[in-house]
């Protein structure tokens, strides 16, 4: 232990001081033991003549520990994390959260609530668990921001499949599934240390995907949030429930710009693999966010929304279907399937991040074993560009 001086600053300061802080991220988790000693340099120095360092460093610090805080989220065990401890620790963090411009709101809807205002995807993902869902909504508002962007992300805690239910080997790893949730929660709070000047609301739907007895069947048809109607054909394309609901509640601002990312599809992963993220929505804005996914590492790739979904999404039974009965182009349906709940004149991305948010192998880079925290930094440098320029 001992410390470090390097001169990285004067070429990749940023750079530099994200990979050393990922790639030295370490989660203990809920070991009784100590852990072995990790011999990394206790301290590093950043050494550099440009005179915009120390706010190259402060901007890639904030990012670093908000890409750490999705990771940890992500990381902990679903019998800890569950929607009203999630959503609980959400609310904490919002209310200490305090940048130069402002600080983080925090709204949060519980059953009941949900309920009364027809959030019929979240409950209906939701209602087989003992554990109810919650809705969390984190707004951070700058005074003279015009620009207004929402965020949406996927926050199933825990996912079984409900009753399709999943196989049971590799299931642990669904703690993971509240990744997208996690990544949203984290680039709101950094916008707002960061002091970016544009206006963020984040829609995060929690929900525990359970097969209880009183969880929803395959064939059952609910209503959405805003009234569109969809026939479940599958309880693990649960995904796409939540986030309609909250897509379409999100759209009610009527923001500017919309990001929703998620650990939707396994398509995804047999598309582009498990390093890869599939950016889909409106073209100049999804070839934009996957451009920016590239340039800060975390890789990205703009794919379309196919023509034929556009007849294979109609049920006989309701306004959609959650699934296309065959298995090509699955992580395109999912994108179609969102698409329905978005507002009109917004522009808007999803990002599906099945394979990233999660590394079951071994570490590469600056990228450690289990949570990535993915998308984290590709959403908070989007925010960036989209803010009002001074």
């Amino acid at each position: 232990m001992g410390t470090v001086a390097t001169t990285l600053g004067d070429f990749a300061l940023g750079a530099a001081v994200e990979g050393i802080a990922l790639g030295g991220y370490v989660h203990r988790g809920l070991r009784s033991s100590e852990l072995e000693d990790p011999q990394r340099p206790a301290t590093v120095v950043f050494v550099s003549s440009d005179e915009t360092a120390a706010t190259d460093f402060e901007r890639a610090r904030l990012t670093a520990e908000a890409t750490i805080f999705a990771r940890n989220l992500v990381n902990t065990p679903s019998n800890l994390l569950y929607p009203e401890s999630y959503a609980n620790y959400l609310a904490e963090t919002a209310r200490s959260t305090e940048g130069p411009a402002g600080g983080v709101e925090v709204e949060v809807l519980d059953e009941s609530a949900l309920e009364e205002q027809g959030f019929g995807g979240i409950l209906a993902v939701g209602r087989g668990s003992a554990r109810p869902p919650r809705l969390v909504r984190l707004s951070y508002r700058p005074s003279g921001a015009t620009r207004d962007v929402a965020l949406v992300g996927k926050g199933i805690t825990f996912d079984t499949g409900g009753i399709s239910l999943k196989p049971g080997a590799g299931m642990w790893d669904m703690i993971s599934d509240m990744g997208g949730s996690a990544s949203m929660a984290a680039a709101v709070f950094a916008a707002a240390k960061l002091g970016l000047n544009v206006n963020v609301t984040a829609t995060l739907p929690l929900a525990e995907n359970m097969p209880g007895g009183n969880a929803t069947r395959p064939g059952d048809v609910i209503t959405h949030y805003g009234g569109i109607t969809s026939e479940v054909l599958n309880t693990d394309a649960e995904g796409r429930l939540v986030l309609s609901d909250a897509i379409a509640r999100a759209s009610e601002d009527k923001p500017d710009y919309l990001i929703e990312t998620a650990t939707l599809t396994g398509a995804q992963i047999v598309a582009l693999g498990e390093r890869t993220a599939g950016v889909m929505g409106s073209e100049d804005f999804r070839d934009r966010v996957a451009e920016i996914g590239r340039e800060v590492g975390e890789k990205a790739w703009a794919m379309p929304l196919l023509e034929e979904h556009e007849e294979a999404i109609k049920s006989p039974v309701a306004d959609i279907r959650n699934i296309h009965t065959k298995r090509e182009g699955g992580m395109e349906f999912a994108g179609t399937y969102l698409q329905r709940f978005v507002g009109e004149d917004i522009e808007w991305v999803h990002i599906d991040v099945a394979g990233p948010s999660w590394n079951g192998g071994s570490p590469y880079g600056y990228t450690t074993k289990r949570a990535t925290g993915t998308p984290v930094r590709t959403v908070i440098a989007a925010l960036a560009e989209l803010a009002d320029k001074k």
